[in-house]
């Protein structure tokens, strides 16, 4: 009996809208991935390969729509495809989750993209300057009042890190974290007299899509502790998702772990041998 219903099963055609939303969830993870890959090895110019992500993006959308009509079509027809149908809804989850999640950020946060530590006197980008002068890229002067208020309200925990080590060895340090986090370094300069000021200048790459942010870090003396101010900016567009205030927290969260552990490097004295003594006089 289990064997007739299953033949009788197996001669139910398969929905055409399953195979279709399938077909469509599959092409979209493909050009999904093809996009990222496009933008974050820079075989082509970002916005073409943007073009084609939003595209997949779309594709998934319309596949979840075709499997929402295949699903109808099978509930009344008693077609077969519902597992098609299920593979086709998470491929699309997959690719629609974190898109989805940053559309969340897009909506809550400020449009912002130049997050400092110092909105009065933020850290220059001197070397990276250059660098942001293509066509639609961000300028490197400060973007001013108005992003500073927003930031202020956004991310109120943003501050200059003050730690308890002289300037040189703070230096040392945040270029040490800098290597550690894996940006490209473009022009660092250590605290030399007489203003004892130590300079980084470093490119930064988003997690998925690998777009650029440009940080300058700026290490200044005060007294015997050291102050370090920090700037991140996207290099393209005017909302930055989060991504540079949450650079320079963690920078600072990971700054002040090293200087928990710090251990500075006692020098031994060695005491002085006693001299011999000449032979006894007669």
């Amino acid at each position: 009996m289990a064997r007739r219903i299953a033949a009788a099963y197996q001669m139910e055609p398969v929905s055409a809208l399953a195979s279709w939303s399938r077909r469509l969830a599959v092409f979209s993870l493909l050009a999904t991935v093809v996009s990222v890959a496009i933008v974050r090895f820079g075989f082509l110019d970002f916005k073409p390969a943007l073009t084609s992500f939003f595209g997949a993006l779309a594709c998934a959308g319309l596949s979840i729509l075709v499997g929402l009509a295949a699903f109808a079509a099978i509930w009344q027809n008693g077609s077969r495809g519902m597992s098609r149908i299920l593979l086709a809804f998470l491929i699309d989850a997959a690719i629609l989750a974190y898109p989805g999640y940053l559309a969340v950020k897009y909506r809550t946060l400020p449009a912002i993209h130049d997050i400092t530590t110092d909105p009065i006197d933020p850290p220059r980008f001197d070397a990276l300057a250059r660098l942001r002068t293509g066509d639609g890229a961000n300028p490197a002067v400060y973007a001013g009042l108005y992003s500073a208020e927003q930031q202020r309200s956004a991310y109120p925990d943003i501050e200059p890190i003050n730690i308890d080590v002289p300037v040189q060895t703070a230096y040392e340090m945040s270029l040490r974290l800098v290597n550690r986090h894996k940006w490209l370094v473009i022009d660092e300069r250590p605290p030399l007299p007489p203003q004892r000021i130590g300079r980084i200048e470093a490119v930064a790459r988003t997690p998925v899509m690998g777009f650029r942010e440009d940080v300058s870090i700026r290490i200044a003396p005060d007294g015997d502790s050291s102050r370090v101010d920090m700037r991140s900016s996207s290099r393209y567009f005017e909302h930055d998702l989060g991504s540079n205030a949450a650079r320079i927290l963690k920078f600072s969260e990971d700054l002040n772990t090293v200087v928990d552990n710090y251990q500075p490097v006692k020098k031994l004295i060695t005491p002085a041998k006693p001299q011999a003594k000449g032979p006894a006089k007669r």
